[in-house]
């Protein structure tokens, strides 16, 4: 059995420090309890995600946003019970409870089933992907100055296979891959692995920025397009993602990824010339990071210049000219991994055990 208290968060604290935990946890859910064991309620990351959406106060105590009717079940409940509600609901964890409303054992899906069931069965997602793999990588020098950043490897896989796997997961068998830096070479490793999809290549005679190389497809675009950069990787229900977007109707929506930095220095605010107003003794700061996934539209593609070097952010900034909506869909910080960097690859080995 998991240690129990690894999983229970005290109902004092604070929202942000609740979404901290939930992190280190690598954990969908933590169960909010007082006086140590006693369930108060449950904190997903969909709560999380819906109080940042709302604008909610990250310094609130996280029983204002925990889910305070969480599914549980009594000692001595039959566990074929328990495995149904487990199967009809998708519940990943389900808390024992004694007489006394206290917490005595969590029951996980991996060790109920012991993996013949998968947890949640991936939505299939009918909508093409493009993967931007035409930079230099630069930051990885001097690796990329022989192996093209797509091609490194994370164990036994190549990033770049490593995100086909995750559109996989959401039987995505459509995919575009740009490519500029050392293009041959990518194309010559992709065409010796077997694959139940396809790819088509976005050649980039000349770095077209990005988000450039989408106007090269505009026309096999039926009505919108995930996009993700090749030294990302993100753990979070591409579905979730795809709904998000069409539900808001936006027609750029990114995926950010929720940072915490705390200063180490105490921050002087000012006024009138250097009269101090206030010492802030090293504050915290919570950020919503972009990631570098997005979904565009029809409409958003139509406004990339054919051929020609552009930013997302140019995009961005031509559809908020025309009052067209975008959107930012949060995720933790640990749904997050940029490989891009020598000291993020690093990281990114050691978090996934390699």
């Amino acid at each position: 059995m998991k240690q129990i208290g690894n999983y229970l968060i005290d109902s004092n604290i604070t929202i942000r420090e609740a979404m901290k935990i939930l992190d280190a946890s690598h954990s969908k859910t933590l169960f909010v309890v007082t006086n140590k064991t006693k369930l108060y309620g449950a904190l997903s990351d969909g709560d999380l995600r819906r109080w940042i959406l709302s604008d909610g106060n990250l310094n609130d105590k996280v029983t204002s946003v925990c889910n305070k009717n969480p599914i549980w079940f009594q000692e001595g409940s039959s566990i074929d019970r328990i495995k149904e509600i487990m199967l009809e609901k998708k519940i990943q964890c389900i808390p024992i409870l004694n007489k006394q409303m206290e917490i005595v054992e969590l029951l996980f899906w991996d060790a109920i089933f012991q993996d013949k069931y998968e947890r949640r069965e991936k939505k299939a997602l009918n909508i093409p992907v493009v993967i931007m793999a035409g930079g230099y990588g630069t930051r990885m020098e001097p690796f990329t100055k022989i192996l093209p950043k797509p091609l490194i490897p994370i164990g036994d896989k190549t990033i770049l296979e490593i995100i086909i796997d995750k559109f996989l997961d959401h039987h995505v068998s459509n995919f575009f891959i740009s490519l500029g830096h050392k293009s041959k070479i990518i194309k010559a490793y992709m065409e010796e692995q077997i694959k139940s999809y396809s790819i088509d290549y976005i050649i980039e005679e000349e770095p077209l920025g990005t988000i450039g190389a989408i106007s090269i497809i505009a026309d096999k675009i039926e009505e919108a397009v995930m996009v993700t950069n090749c030294d990302i990787i993100i753990d979070t229900d591409y579905a979730d993602f795809y709904k998000f977007h069409f539900d808001n109707g936006y027609d750029l929506s990114l995926i950010g990824s929720m940072m915490h930095y705390k200063i180490p220095y105490g921050i002087c605010e000012i006024e009138q010339g250097g009269q101090l107003m206030e010492l802030k003794e090293k504050p915290e700061y919570s950020l919503l990071v972009s990631t570098g996934m997005y979904i565009l539209s029809k409409k958003a593609i139509s406004l990339i210049p054919h051929k020609q070097h552009f930013h997302v952010t140019h995009l961005m900034e031509e559809l908020k000219k025309r009052n067209m909506k975008m959107g930012v869909f949060p995720i933790s910080q640990n749904s997050w991994v940029d490989t891009g960097e020598w000291t993020e690859y690093h990281k990114t080995l050691k978090k996934m055990g390699v």
